[in-house]
């Protein structure tokens, strides 16, 4: 069976200046659909490397990555974002909610580039909000919401196409002990749905929250082993 995600001999270098700094060495990694993987590792191992090229925000040197069983290579640029649209729900530390738009106006955003109808935009956000327990804050702007409101806002966002895979770059790292929790238990929720969910994070307690560990150091693969 194909896999959802399958990358092969994966190399990523960049410029820093004149110095060449390769952030994946050769990476392997298959997930499966329906999969809970984590991704840790220490500052510049390159697993935000890894995560951006798995969500098609950016291209290895060398190596192929298979997304469906559709070499990610091939694609032009309008169908990478598509897929990306279709596909991938991104959810980032640091929110990435834009200020002047409510929290029912952030979560509609990727319906938009879809091309839906102001009607349909506006039912399945709704629906998305209320899926984060948000449904009494959809006219509250970003700083009307607390961190954490702000985000559910977020996972809303990212799950509002129902995509297939749900990316969170370390998606508890500015929100304290028990608001983290309450966010991981909505990504067990998305995850119980059959929906593979992907973190990065470099926090060992959310790490155990998945059922597969991936570790990332020097651009190599590690370790890679279930949870439970």
């Amino acid at each position: 069976m194909t896999a959802l995600i399958d990358v092969q001999d994966l190399y990523r270098t960049f410029m820093m200046g004149s110095t060449e700094v390769r952030a994946l060495r050769g990476v392997d990694l298959r997930v499966e659909r329906g999969e809970y993987l984590a991704i840790m590792g220490p500052s510049g191992s390159g697993k935000s490397t890894l995560m951006n090229i798995l969500g098609c925000l950016d291209t290895p040197n060398a190596g192929t990555y298979t997304l469906a069983g559709e070499e990610v290579s091939s694609l032009t640029d309008g169908e990478l974002a598509a897929t990306r649209n279709k596909r991938i729900g991104f959810v980032f530390q640091t929110f990435n909610l834009l200020p002047r738009y409510t929290a029912l106006g952030n979560v509609e955003l990727p319906l938009v580039y879809a091309g839906m109808s102001r009607a349909e935009r506006k039912e399945r956000a709704e629906g998305a909000l209320a899926r984060v327990d948000l449904a009494d804050r959809m006219d509250h702007r970003p700083n009307e919401l607390s961190g954490g409101q702000r985000q559910r806002v977020a996972i809303a966002r990212a799950i509002v196409n129902d995509p297939d895979i749900l990316l969170a770059d370390e998606p508890t790292g500015n929100l304290d002990s028990k608001v983290g929790e309450e966010i991981m238990a909505i990504f067990e929720d998305f995850h119980a749905q059959g929906r593979t969910v992907i973190l990065v994070t470099h926090e060992p307690d959310v790490a155990l929250h998945a059922r597969r560990l991936v570790r990332v150091v020097d651009g190599e693969i590690v370790e890679d082993r279930a949870t439970r």
